[in-house]
């Protein structure tokens, strides 16, 4: 199997929102993320949507860590796409979306 050296992680712009106990916009991804951390700074349960989906509840303090790069980087095959919205809802508190993605050199 040829390995594609032509790729290199990059960091995008972390993803930062003040929860205020309404539906906010933390961002938008501007690349397909390759591995995508969800980080709640909050001391209270964040509820995350995409789009109409409520996609996770995050207890007080969690994190996730998605690692979409099981095809070699090559993640467009498998990830969020670019121009994903994603929103919190939580009483108080901040949360944080940060990823990584692949470019072609």
């Amino acid at each position: 199997m040829a390995i594609n050296n032509s790729q290199r992680a990059v960091p995008a712009t972390e993803l930062y929102a003040t929860m205020t106990g309404a539906s906010v916009l933390i961002g938008t991804l501007l690349a397909n993320p390759t591995i995508i951390i969800f980080d709640s700074f909050s001391t209270v349960a964040v509820e995350i949507s995409i789009g109409a989906v409520v996609w996770k509840t995050f207890a007080a303090g969690e994190a996730l860590v998605l690692d979409m790069s099981a095809a070699h980087a090559l993640a467009a095959n498998y990830t969020f796409d670019i121009g994903t919205s994603f929103y919190g809802n939580g009483a108080s508190g901040d949360f944080s979306i940060s990823y990584l993605y692949a470019r072609n050199n």
